[in-house]
């Protein structure tokens, strides 16, 4: 009996010590949640959505260091002069590949890929490698 007393005991003292605790963090109000996150957001401690690491500060250096007009000559140069870099991939593997002539008409190609489908060895999007 005396150890009952003594079990009920220890757990009204723990449990007294976690609702002075739940007292002492009421909830604030809406109004005062959105006040917080806008001075966060000013003062750039906000978390970026996604996977971000942690709050991210303002650099003094934001942004270009040219000018739109200046970007826009460098590339009408650039595409005069024949040095433009195409969109998308711009690997040296890439672009030998893409130079290489075909061997093979559509029809051949669309049978291939219909036969890798039916033997499941076609990669799906985004994986990198086939299924087994």
């Amino acid at each position: 009996m005396h150890r009952i007393s003594l079990l009920a005991a220890a757990v009204a003292a723990s449990m007294a010590c976690s609702l002075a605790v739940a007292q002492a963090s009421a909830p604030s109000s809406r109004a005062n949640v959105k006040a917080e996150t806008r001075a966060a957001e000013k003062a750039g401690a906000l978390t970026p959505a996604g996977e971000g690491a942690g709050p991210m500060s303002k650099s003094a250096t934001t942004g270009p260091t040219t000018t739109r007009a200046e970007r826009k000559a460098a590339t009408l140069r650039a595409r005069k002069e024949g040095t433009l870099e195409p969109a998308g991939s711009t690997q040296t593997d890439d672009t030998a590949i893409r130079k290489k002539k075909t061997t093979t008409n559509q029809a051949q190609r669309k049978a291939e890929t219909v036969e890798a489908a039916k033997k499941r060895e076609l990669v799906p999007a985004g994986d990198g490698t086939p299924k087994k």
